[in-house]
């Protein structure tokens, strides 16, 4: 069964710690919370308040060069507060310019994937817009992913759409690489992505998608207000609505 997940950095900026966010987020109808690194708490503190709250751990956005300064130490941590799942949220734009770029960060994406499944932990690529630029008459994307064996894909369905692609297409595309979905959402008239419900991507018929598909999280991500609770606020609307 799907669960719904809510990515904290869409609170980056509450001027809050750790556990308060993480008791914020326990009050709405979300099962877990994907971690964007610990904001300044401790493993302790958020193992407690999980713990306490039975809220889970969807999974962490980690960059690949931390991942491969000490893939070990940061298994550790994140397998301490449940995850089985770590997403790259970003690659420079560069690593997407021609076939033998995509083929040497897939080569370093591979060996990630390789080490953190030796301590539990799956490997997934977050993308942007970027990994939808045309080579050859294919996106990037699907290049990175035919060349890696391992690595999973979680498909950002908002900045899907802002690259000019169906995120729906996608998901039928590419559903069986994919556990876990970014929920955000695309206005074209200002060719931003903006919160779930307030652009033009069809949210109902995307959330019906990924319950077909079986997929494992669907995580609500914002990009602007992360100083707000009012992005929590919203999002659980989104949970009412949608869910």
């Amino acid at each position: 069964m799907t669960k719904v997940g809510f990515q904290l950095y869409s609170l980056k900026a509450v001027d809050d710690p750790l556990p308060t966010v993480l008791e914020r987020v326990s009050e709405t109808p979300f099962h877990g919370v994907e971690f964007a690194g610990l904001n300044g708490g401790t493993v302790d503190q958020a193992q407690t308040v999980l713990k306490r709250t039975e809220l889970q751990s969807a999974g962490a956005h980690v960059g690949l060069d931390e991942i491969e300064v000490d893939p070990e130490g940061m298994a550790t941590t994140y397998r301490r507060l449940g995850c089985e799942h770590v997403a790259v949220p970003w690659l420079d734009p560069g690593h997407f310019e021609s076939h033998d770029r995509i083929a040497a960060v897939a080569e370093r994406l591979d060996a990630a994937a390789e080490e953190l499944s030796n301590h539990g932990l799956t490997l997934h690529y977050h993308n942007h817009d970027q990994e939808f630029t045309s080579l050859g008459g294919s996106p990037a994307i699907e290049i990175l992913l035919d060349l890696t064996e391992t690595v999973r894909f979680q498909l950002d369905v908002g900045w899907a759409g802002a690259a000019g692609y169906d995120p729906l297409l996608i998901l039928e595309t590419f559903g069986d690489r994919i556990e876990l979905v970014h929920l955000k959402d695309f206005d074209e008239s200002v060719g931003e992505t903006v919160p779930a419900g307030e652009g033009d991507l069809e949210i109902d018929r995307l959330v019906e998608s990924v319950h077909d598909l079986d997929i494992e999280w669907l995580i609500y991500e914002a990009e602007d207000e992360p100083d707000s609770y009012e992005t929590l606020t919203h999002a659980a609307s989104i949970v009412a609505d949608y869910w």
